[in-house]
């Protein structure tokens, strides 16, 4: 069975860093990019980040861009999250994706999705 699992999330003040990882099991994902999206309470699911498969190229949502980076183990089989400088409207669930079929800012479009990890942002 393919399970895409998140971990790392949690309660932190405003300003801190978080890391969150996505380990994937039951297939390798190295040949695949992946995707982290997030959803706040109330709101649409958005897209976060993505990475080839090789690591070297890498997409943000605008408003995130050089706050939040995105990485990848492919001998872990995993891929990270670095979120930093956080603010509170990055509360929300965190989920990570692999293996899109078409585009890699659309969650719906991942053959693969996790549950969710929460991260709440604190004032």
């Amino acid at each position: 069975q393919v399970q895409l699992a998140e971990s790392g999330g949690g309660l932190v003040q405003a300003g801190g860093s978080l890391r969150l990882s996505c380990v994937a099991s039951g297939r390798t994902f190295s040949n695949t990019p992946m995707g982290w999206f997030r959803q706040a309470p109330g709101k649409e699911r958005d897209f976060v980040a993505a990475i080839n498969s090789g690591g070297t190229s890498t997409y943000y949502a605008d408003s995130l861009k050089g706050r939040f980076t995105i990485s990848r183990d492919n001998a872990k089989n995993t891929v990270y999250l670095q979120m930093n400088s956080l603010k509170p409207e990055d509360t929300a669930v965190y989920y990570c994706a692999g293996d899109p079929d078409g585009s890699w800012r659309a969650f719906m479009d991942y053959n693969y999705r996790g549950q969710g990890t929460q991260v709440t942002v604190s004032s």
